[in-house]
This record gives C-alpha cells, sequence and structure tokens, in this order.
C-alpha cells in the first residue's frame, strides 16, 4: 500500500537501469488442450462471516472528534461457537509509544512519511477510538481495549448459524495526517477518513484475525453499509457508497446518508474546497473526482485531463478480470500517497499527469485485487499488491500507449535485486514481519507481479488469461488464499503446479539455469539453483537459422500450449541435461523472452 514505493521503483530501475514420458526428441507437437476438466464447483465447504452496519456519525470540523453509534448484525456462518469477539480500534496507532510509533523508530529502515512523527503528536493531535458502551442482544458487555484492538468477552457464545446484534457507542479523534488517515494532509485535505471506525474483525477458516495495527495490510468481513453521517454544510463529501436522496440541513450541519452493499470496508473524505466532476461511462459505472480548487492550476489542468484514462482503466480491468460490479467509482484527492479503499481511492493530487494516471491505474486495480478478490493480505500481501501491480503494468502500456515489449521488466530487476541482496524473507512471512521496509515493498509489488507473469511463462499467455478470468469469477466476494490461485491456474491448464507456490511463494530458492557446453549438435545445460522450471531455448545455428526448443519439466505432468520443438522432460533432480539439436549449433540463449526469474541471465546465453 503504497506509495513511497513509486520512488524505491525509480531508484531500482536507474541501479539496474510439463512434459509426458518418453516425449520423442525433436518432435514438434501442435499446442496442447487442459488434460483435465474445468471443475465449476470450486467453493464447496466454503463458509465466510456476514456483518451489516448501521452508524450514524456526528463530525466536529472544528475539533476534529465525532460522537458515533453503531449497530453491528453480525452472522456467524461458520462452524464453530464464538465465545469472544474483537474490534480493531486503528486511530488508536497514532499514539504515541503505540506499536506504529515504536515499529518505525526500530525498523533499519524507516517509512520517511512516518519516521518518529506519531512520538511527537501532541494531545489534540493524536488519534483515538474510544468505546462508551458495547451490548450483545441489549445485554452490556465487558470489553477492554488493547492498543489497536478491543477484546470483547461475549454474555453469550454465538452458535453456528446465529445471528447476533451489538450496539456501541463511541467517540474518537482524527489524528493529524502521518498514515493514510487523518486531518489536514500536506496539500490541505481537510479529512481523509479511512479505517476510522470500530471494525469486527475477521473470523475465518484459520480462526481470529485480530491483528494490531503497525502500519501495513488489512483484512475485513464482508457485509453491507449504512452510515448517516453529520457534517459541516460547506464541506463536500465523497468515498464508499451510494447517497441516499438529498441531504438534510440543520443549523450550520448536514446529513448524508450512505448505503454499500457487499463491500468490506467504508471510507470518506471530505473538505470544503474540493471540486467534483462526474463521468458517466457507456455500460459503466459513474466516476466522481473530488480535487480541492486550491490545486496549483497545472495540476488542475491535469485532473480534468486524466478523467478519460480513468475510465479506459476501469475498462481494461473489467475486460481482463471481471466486470466491475458497483454503480460508482471515485478518485479523490487526500491521504499521504495513494491508497485503495471499497469503490475509491485516496491520492495526493500535486502530480505529474503520467503519475496521476499511473497511481490511479494501480489504486484502481486493487478494485479488483483486494477489494472484490478479498485476500487476507496481512498474511499474503504478494496476492494483494503484486497480482495489482501486474494487471496495472498491463493496462498502463495499453491506456497509455507506450508499447513496452515486457510491461512487467521493471518487476523482475527488482526482485533480482532483493535475491541477490541477502535481505529477502519468502512471500509466507507476516506483512508486519519484515525485517526491512524496503524487502517487505519488493516482495509484495515486484515478486507478486513476478509470480503471476512467470506463471505466464509456465502455463502459457493464453492460459494465463483464462486463469485471471476464472479466478476472478470463481472467488470475488470471498477471501481466496495463495491456493486458489494456483489450483485455478492448474484447472485451466490441466498442468500441475503445486511446486510452483511452494518453491516461489513459500521459500527463497532462486531460479538459475546455465548453459554448460556447445559441441556441434549436442548442447549440455544445468541447473545451478534450487528452483525448477521449464526451460524455452533458441538455438542458433552455423548456418544462420534459429530453432525454439521447450525443455518440459517433468513434475509438471503435461506441457504449455506452445509451438517450439518438445524435446524430452528435465526431472529436477538430475542437474545437467543434454540433448541433439538438428544441425550444427553456433550459439545458445535459455528464456529469450525474459520472463523467467533466473538471477544469473549472464549464462543464459553462449
Amino acid at each position: 500500500m503504497k506509495r513511497f514505493f513509486i520512488s524505491l521503483l525509480s531508484l531500482f530501475f536507474l541501479l539496474s537501469c510439463g512434459g509426458g514420458k518418453g516425449a520423442a526428441s525433436n518432435k514438434a507437437t501442435p499446442p496442447n488442450t487442459p488434460k483435465t476438466p474445468i471443475i465449476s464447483n470450486v467453493n464447496s465447504g466454503y463458509w465466510q462471516q456476514h456483518v451489516d452496519y448501521k452508524m450514524e456519525i456526528d463530525m466536529d470540523v472544528n475539533t476534529y472528534q465525532y460522537q458515533g453509534k453503531q449497530q453491528l448484525v453480525y452472522t456467524n456462518n461458520s462452524p464453530d461457537v464464538l465465545n469472544k469477539v474483537f474490534y480493531h480500534l486503528y486511530f488508536n496507532a497514532f499514539q504515541p509509544g503505540s506499536e506504529m510509533d515504536v515499529r518505525s523508530r526500530t525498523i533499519a529502515d524507516p517509512d520517511r512519511r512516518v519516521e518518529d512523527r506519531i512520538s511527537k503528536l501532541k494531545p489534540n493531535e493524536i488519534g483515538y477510538i474510544n468505546v462508551n458502551s458495547l451490548k450483545q442482544n441489549g445485554t452490556i458487555l465487558k470489553h477492554e481495549t488493547v492498543g489497536t484492538v478491543l477484546e470483547v468477552e461475549l454474555a453469550k457464545p454465538i452458535q453456528p448459524g446465529e445471528k447476533v446484534t451489538f450496539d456501541m457507542v463511541f467517540d474518537a479523534q482524527v489524528p493529524v495526517q502521518i498514515r493514510r488517515s487523518g486531518r489536514n494532509n500536506k496539500e490541505g485535505v481537510a479529512l481523509s477518513m479511512t479505517q476510522w471506525y470500530p471494525k469486527l474483525a475477521e473470523y475465518d477458516f484459520e480462526g481470529w484475525h485480530a491483528d494490531p495495527y503497525i502500519g501495513r495490510e488489512f483484512h475485513g468481513v464482508w457485509g453491507n453499509f449504512d452510515v448517516k453521517l453529520t457534517i459541516d454544510k460547506n464541506y463536500v463529501v465523497g468515498g464508499t457508497g451510494y447517497l441516499q436522496g438529498e441531504p438534510s440541513v440543520k443549523g450550520n450541519k448536514k446529513t448524508m446518508h450512505f448505503k454499500a452493499p457487499k463491500v468490506h470496508d467504508f471510507t470518506w473524505a471530505a473538505d470544503p474546497e474540493y471540486i467534483h466532476d462526474t463521468l458517466q461511462m457507456e455500460n459503466g459505472p459513474l466516476l466522481n473526482f473530488y480535487y480541492k480548487k486550491t490545486l496549483p492550476e497545472e495540476n488542475l489542468k491535469f485532473w480534468k485531463e486524466f478523467q478519460p484514462k480513468a475510465a479506459a482503466l476501469i475498462k481494461y480491468y473489467s475486460e481482463h478480470v471481471g466486470k466491475y460490479p458497483y454503480k460508482q467509482y471515485s478518485v479523490i484527492q487526500g491521504g499521504d500517497g495513494g491508497m485503495e479503499y471499497a469503490m475509491c481511492t485516496l491520492i495526493t493530487g500535486e502530480r505529474s499527469f503520467g503519475s496521476l494516471v499511473g497511481v490511479t491505474a494501480h489504486e484502481m486495480a486493487h478494485t479488483w485485487f483486494q477489494f472484490l478478490l478479498a485476500s487476507n493480505e496481512a498474511k499474503h500481501e504478494w496476492m494483494d499488491e503484486g497480482f495489482t501491480s501486474y494487471i496495472s503494468d498491463l493496462a498502463m502500456n495499453e491506456v497509455m500507449e507506450t508499447n513496452k515489449e515486457n510491461p512487467t521488466a521493471g518487476a523482475y530487476r527488482n526482485y533480482l535485486y532483493l535475491a541477490k541482496s541477502g535481505k529477502e524473507q519468502p512471500l509466507t512471512t507476516h506483512a508486519d514481519r519484515y525485517a526491512y521496509n524496503q524487502a517487505y515493498s519488493i516482495s509484495a509489488y515486484s515478486k507478486g507481479e513476478v509470480f503471476l507473469a512467470q506463471l505466464g511463462y509456465i502455463i502459457g499467455e493464453e492460459n494465463l488469461k483464462k486463469t485471471i478470468k476464472k479466478y476472478f469469477t470463481d472467488f470475488s466476494f470471498k477471501h481466496p488464499k495463495p491456493l486458489d490461485i494456483v489450483r485455478t491456474a492448474e484447472r485451466v491448464s490441466g498442468l500441475e503446479l503445486d511446486w510452483y507456490l511452494i518453491d516461489f511463494g513459500q521459500t527463497t530458492n532462486t531460479i538459475d539455469y546455465g548453459i554448460t557446453s556447445i559441441e556441434d549438435k549436442t548442447i549440455t545445460l544445468e541447473r545451478i539453483g534450487l528452483m525448477p522450471m521449464p526451460i524455452d531455448l533458441t538455438v542458433t545455428y552455423t548456418d544462420g537459422t534459429t530453432q525454439n526448443y521447450y525443455i518440459p519439466l517433468q513434475m509438471m505432468r503435461g506441457e504449455k500450449p506452445t509451438t517450439a520443438t518438445l524435446i524430452k522432460d528435465w526431472a529436477w533432480a538430475y542437474p545437467t541435461y543434454t540433448f541433439n539439436a538438428e544441425k550444427s549449433v553456433k550459439s545458445v540463449q535459455i528464456d529469450p523472452s525474459g520472463l523467467m526469474a533466473d538471477i544469473n541471465p549472464e549464462n543464459n546465453t553462449k
């Protein structure tokens, strides 16, 4: 999430600027068809919890404090009896001595937006959420605030299939803008209200996910929101949900009523100087743009000009992932960089045209990879950030007409830097537990992007396109896991891919293949790294002609569709592989596409 990463990518760019048994040698074969049928019922036995929020919020724009009433109807769809529940109180992170504060001051490479700023906040600048009362079906509950988590002792266990109603009264203060949420950001936006309410923690097949907020990622329960916001009548408000009728005005305040169906969060931003533009897409949502009229003239011009690009991005993602299901989407000036939320994104506004489009492309893509395919981004941050980076790079290549041969090349460069740095941790690392912010960012964004791009190398680009669409069809409005994207790819391609998730997603094993020798027609290759891969190979003959070869990985139990000459499988445990080409060989190149994340490309040609 996001946003010092753009400069990080720039730095790295400057630094760097399966086969069937007994396949007949040299036998050309047509593209294969899937070897296993597409299975439609992939969610058998799946369950997820459900929430219905009703909130009434009264905001004082002078003190940045607000009063809240929340009624939450919670449906326990799990097979388990629940004896306790937990709420996230994210604003409590913005207090001196919080875990977020201490972690920022002790990690080797702190986020420059945070550093020691939380430790210096005064009482009227901190954030907090105080829960004053909480009832379960009318019975008062005992509860304790522990940092950013509210621990609740239930009056009566919640049985499987049971609905309970929690009624809460709370008050809160909006912190000075430091990270994502806050008041009066560096561009003067009054209120960036993200992760601002007591939010019930997710409970799934792995149990509760009541993670403290240390500055990283989020996980939420699917449900419906009904929010009545009372605020100064001069403030323009944009965010999640559909406005229900005209605001009612009483004195100096107005009350706005929003409803948001089938989301797992609710966000809003407000400022008295917002310009509000709209663009109705044909066969698509209404796009809203909120930005301050006080922006420099050049930036105001960019905010007007990029609106058709935003529409083109929505269209691209709807065509290449799945149809956008809501009636509206909003791009809102606010926050501290760029960050995705339900039906909207908050981004800073003083940007070049290219940056405005690029950041919007990334944050908007999160609507698909996180807000519709709602993976647990605290545990699987690479599925969120990486898949988003992949599809947004492809979208930018088309929408901005940059025509790059490999739009994901930057992600490969970043990953190779990390893999050779000695600082890499497996993608199974919890988002909060990376030793370095840099290692987290490259792992989540770049290695996650390479995971998808390289999957296309393994199963074929057309199969990858089908995989992404089927993944969306099967798992949107759910909480998919890493295995789900891999099993989807298996169903589409007919190949065995568990090895790929294990090696690339659960270890720091690296790919390194090289060319040992060329002797007339005989070519010998070697596997140096621990991670297995199928091999694409281009051979240039002494007469100047070329021929493409494909060496299947035996443990894939099949081959990707290819027009290359198919030769015998390579079983992983064998460190070398020898075959005879058809004519005398001049040179050989492994992976001419550059889509295999080989950490030593220098030994890929000879």
